[in-house]
């Protein structure tokens, strides 16, 4: 079992950065991929990147690609989200997941077993 709680989200202007972390119960961390979506109002739930249990492949999805950066500290049990160069199509509740194993189909929610409660991001125009 593992118990994943996400931070760092608030209000922040068209332009700047924000850093989500989510932290996993758990002694096992490093041997799970972890994965960051996202969900805006009246949307589905989007793909944003995933990164590997040692942080050797990492991916993104189309929209965040150049701007976000995926990032795991396996001796903190800790995966970051570090988000620059924001939009107002980047305001959603953004999700941590945790699948153990290499997987892939790591774009597809399916592919989680463990989910946080989210955190929102708003970003002001």
């Amino acid at each position: 079992q593992v118990q994943l709680v996400e931070s760092g989200g608030g209000l922040v202007q068209a332009g700047g950065s924000v850093r989500l972390s989510c932290a996993a119960s758990g002694r096992t961390f490093s041997s799970y991929t972890m994965g960051w979506f996202r969900q805006a109002p009246g949307k589905e739930r989007e793909f944003v990147a995933a990164i590997s249990w040692n942080g050797g492949r990492i991916y993104y999805g189309d929209s965040v690609k150049g701007r976000f950066t995926i990032s795991r500290d396996n001796a903190k049990n800790t995966v970051y989200l570090q988000m620059n160069s924001l939009k107002p199509e980047d305001t959603a509740v953004y999700y941590c997941a945790a699948t153990y194993g290499t997987r892939a189909d790591y774009g597809l929610m399916s592919a989680y077993d463990y989910w946080g409660q989210g955190t929102q991001v708003t970003v002001s125009s």
